[in-house]
């Protein structure tokens, strides 16, 4: 069975749908954390270096395990070169 045709399944339970598009917005940035890093060429010890940080927090955004504040993506947007932008849509 694909992915998609599972996924299908599993969020045709009402329940299970609204779980899975809450953590939309998580995912999100989780996901563009990941690509501006990789985009950049640094590794997680790089990032965590030019932000003052460990690299165990990176991971930790990576996964999802930790929540990011405004501050720290704020941050991680000046060592990239990047401004950040929260849009209400």
């Amino acid at each position: 069975m694909e992915h998609k045709d599972a996924l299908k399944i599993i969020l045709a339970d009402p329940q299970t749908k609204k779980e899975y598009d809450d953590l939309e917005v998580e995912f999100a940035v989780k996901s563009a954390l990941i690509k501006l890093r990789t985009e950049k060429g640094l590794t997680q010890r790089d990032l965590a270096t030019l932000i003052g940080a460990r690299q165990s927090a990176i991971a930790r955004l990576e996964s999802g395990r930790h929540n990011p504040s405004v501050k720290l993506l704020g941050k991680i947007a000046a060592a990239t070169g990047k401004k950040l932008f929260i849009r209400f849509e």
